[in-house]
C-alpha cells in the first residue's frame, strides 16, 4: 500500500506541474494581450485619421476578447490547480499515515523480540542460579535461626509527667500484653514493664534484661526529646543524642526501638545507623492511636510475621478504626536491610 500511495503522490505532482506551466503561458499571454492593447491606446492617441483611430479601435476590441478567453482560462486552471493540491495533499496525507503505521509495526515488532530475547535469557540465568541460590538462601535462613533466641524480651519503658497532660499508658502496656497473651508464639515473648522512668532508670532496666526490643511510651517534643521525669515527678527532657548513644551501647541483643511518642521521627532514624530498625513519628500522635498502632503492631509480631508486615498491619488498625494518623508512624530500617525479612519473634 505504501509504495501504491507514493505512486499516486508522484502522479499528482506531475499532473499538477503541467498545469502550472499551462497557467504560467496563459499569464505570458495575458501579459503579451495587455501590452498590446496599451499600445493601440497610444497609436489612437497620436492618430490624425479617423480610418486609423477606426482601425486600432478594431484591434483593441479584438485584443479585449482575446484577454477575457485567455482570463477564463487562467482562472479555469486555477480551479484545477487548487483541486490537483488538495488532491495531493490527500495522497501525502494517506503516504505519512502509512509510514506512521508500519514505523509503529517496527517498533512493536522489536519490542516484541527484545521482550523474547530477555525472557530466554532470564529463564537461562534462572535455571543456571536456581541451585545456588536455594543453597545460600538455606544458609542464610539457618544463619538467622541461629542468630534468633529462644525467648525475646520486650522492654515497655512509661513516663508519664505530672506536670504534663496525663496519658493513658496503662492502658497502653495492658493491651500489648494482652495481645502477646493471644499471639501465637506467645511462649517466645517476655513483656517487662518499667514505670515512671527517670534518665538513670534506663541503663539499669536495659542492663538487667537485655532487651530485643525497646518501646518508650509517653511524651515527646518537637525539638527532638524524649520526655523522662524528674525526682520529683515533673518533666524531664533527654536529647536525642543521649537516647541513641545508650541505645548503642547498653544491649547486644537489641534489635528494634519503638517511640511512641510525639516527634520521635529524628530519634528512630538516628537510632538505625546502630541497629536494625526503630519506628517513630513524623507528628503529634493521639493518645488512642498510639495504643491502638503499637497493639496491633505487637499482635503481628507475635505471630511470627517480618516487620513490614506487622507495620501495615498496625496502620491498616487505625483506618479500621477510622483514626486519621495513619501516616503519623514511620518505619526506619538500617541500611543494607530489608524490612521484610526481618522477622524478631520465632517459635
Amino acid at each position: 500500500m505504501l509504495d501504491s500511495y507514493r505512486r499516486n503522490v508522484f502522479q499528482k505532482n506531475n499532473e499538477l506541474a503541467r498545469l502550472q506551466q499551462d497557467k504560467a503561458k496563459d499569464q505570458g499571454r495575458l501579459a503579451d494581450v495587455t501590452r498590446k492593447i496599451n499600445d493601440a491606446n497610444q497609436a489612437i492617441n497620436r492618430a490624425t485619421s479617423q480610418s486609423t483611430i477606426k482601425s486600432k479601435m478594431s484591434e483593441i476590441q479584438r485584443y479585449q476578447n482575446d484577454l477575457t478567453s485567455i482570463s477564463k482560462r487562467v482562472a479555469d486552471l486555477e480551479s484545477k490547480i487548487a483541486r490537483k493540491q488538495q488532491e495531493v495533499y490527500a495522497e501525502q496525507k494517506k503516504v505519512s499515515d502509512e509510514e506512521t503505521k508500519e514505523q509503529k509495526k517496527r517498533i512493536s515488532e522489536n519490542q516484541r523480540q527484545e521482550r523474547d530475547h530477555t525472557d530466554q535469557m532470564s529463564q537461562i540465568n534462572q535455571t543456571l542460579k536456581r541451585h545456588s541460590y536455594i543453597q545460600r538462601e538455606t544458609n542464610a535462613r539457618l544463619e538467622q535461626l541461629q542468630r534468633l533466641p529462644e525467648r525475646i524480651v520486650v522492654l515497655f519503658l512509661a513516663a508519664d509527667p505530672i506536670d504534663q497532660v496525663r496519658l493513658r499508658l496503662d492502658e497502653e502496656a495492658r493491651v500489648i500484653q494482652d495481645m502477646f497473651r493471644k499471639a501465637e508464639h506467645r511462649d517466645s515473648i517476655r513483656f517487662e514493664t518499667r514505670w515512671a522512668v527517670q534518665p538513670k532508670d534506663l541503663l539499669q532496666a536495659m542492663n538487667e534484661l537485655q532487651p530485643t526490643i525497646v518501646h518508650f511510651s509517653g511524651h515527646g517534643s518537637d525539638d527532638d526529646q524524649i520526655i523522662f521525669l524528674d525526682s520529683a515527678g515533673n518533666a524531664k527532657p533527654v536529647s536525642k543524642e543521649a537516647i541513641v548513644q545508650t541505645m548503642t551501647v547498653a544491649s547486644d541483643n537489641l534489635r528494634l526501638v519503638f517511640f511512641n511518642t510525639c516527634y520521635s521521627f529524628n530519634q528512630a532514624s538516628a537510632v538505625t545507623q546502630h541497629i536494625e530498625a526503630a519506628i517513630g513519628m513524623n507528628t503529634s500522635i493521639g493518645d488512642e492511636a498510639a495504643r491502638i498502632f503499637a497493639s496491633q503492631f505487637y499482635s503481628a509480631l507475635g505471630f511470627g510475621f517480618s516487620l513490614a508486615k506487622a507495620f501495615k498491619q498496625a496502620k491498616a488498625a487505625l483506618m479500621l478504626e477510622s483514626i486519621p494518623e495513619d501516616q503519623t508512624p514511620e518505619l526506619f530500617i538500617q541500611e543494607g536491610l530489608d524490612a521484610q525479612e526481618i522477622v524478631i519473634v520465632r517459635p
